[in-house]
C-alpha cells in the first residue's frame, strides 16, 4: 500500500497518465523483445538475479501472447506478486517514486503502484486491449489508506476483476468490499470510478505537458 497525500496523489496520477501515453508504444508491439544492451547493463548494475527476472518477464510475454484473457491475468498476477513489497523510501530513498517495469524488476522490490503499472504494461504487451485495463486508485477501508490495483473489464459495462499485490486471487470488484474505488486511468483517459463499469471520462490531456520528464523516462532505457 502507499501513503500518498492528496497533493502527491494528483502528481502521481498525472505522471503515470503521461507516461502511459508514451510508453504504450515502447513496451508493446507484435514482437516484444528487451534490448540486449540494456540487459547487460541491468546485470552489471543490479546482479544476475535482476537479469534473470527480466528474461523471465520477456519469456512470459512471448510465450503467452495467444492465451485467453483470464489465463494472462492469472499468470501476470502470479508473476509480479512474487516480487517483494517495499516502500519507495526503502527502494529508492525518496517518499514517492514511480518505477517502470524494468526498474521494478531490476530492483526486485516495489510498492503497490509499481505492481499495478508493471501488470498493465505486461498485459498490453501480451496483446490484451488497453481499453480493458485500468490502473485504479482505491481506498483500503480497513487500513484507511490509499492503495493502487489493476482492474480488468471484459467489456465497458462489465464488473471489473481486481488484480492486487496484497491478494493473490483475482476477484470481482463486488467481492472486494475492503476496497472503495475512486478513479482509474490508462493511456486513453482518466476515469472517475463507479460501482460497475468504467465510470465517467474525466481530465484534460493538455495538463500532461507538465510531465515531460516522466514521458522521457518511459521512452529511454534508464537504469
Amino acid at each position: 500500500m502507499t501513503t500518498l497525500s492528496n497533493k502527491n496523489l494528483y502528481r502521481f496520477v498525472m505522471t503515470v497518465f503521461a507516461g502511459l501515453l508514451i510508453a504504450s508504444t515502447v513496451f508493446t508491439g507484435e514482437k516484444f523483445s528487451l534490448n540486449r544492451d540494456m540487459l547487460r547493463r541491468a546485470e552489471a548494475k543490479y546482479g544476475k538475479e535482476a537479469y534473470n527476472r527480466l528474461i523471465s518477464w520477456e519469456t512470459l510475454i512471448k510465450q503467452d501472447n495467444k492465451s485467453s484473457d483470464m489465463d494472462k491475468l492469472k499468470k501476470v498476477n502470479q508473476f509480479f506478486n512474487k516480487i517483494r513489497y517495499a516502500s519507495d523510501f526503502d527502494v529508492w530513498g525518496v517518499e514517492d517514486y514511480w518505477a517502470t517495469p524494468v526498474e521494478f524488476l531490476c530492483k526486485g522490490a516495489g510498492d503497490c503502484e509499481d505492481y499495478a503499472i508493471a501488470k498493465f504494461f505486461t498485459l498490453v504487451s501480451m496483446g490484451m486491449s488497453e481499453e480493458k485495463l485500468k490502473i485504479t486508485y482505491v481506498k483500503a477501508i480497513q487500513h484507511n489508506i490509499n492503495h493502487m490495483v489493476l482492474t480488468y473489464y471484459s467489456d465497458p459495462e462489465a464488473e471489473p476483476l481486481v488484480l492486487d499485490n496484497m491478494v493473490d486471487s483475482i476477484n470481482p470488484g463486488s467481492k472486494r468490499t475492503d476496497l472503495m474505488p475512486i478513479f482509474g486511468f490508462n493511456g486513453s483517459g482518466l476515469w472517475m470510478a463507479k460501482q460497475r463499469g468504467q465510470g465517467k471520462l474525466a481530465g484534460n490531456s493538455s495538463r500532461l505537458k507538465l510531465w515531460q520528464e516522466a514521458q522521457k523516462k518511459m521512452t529511454e532505457n534508464i537504469l
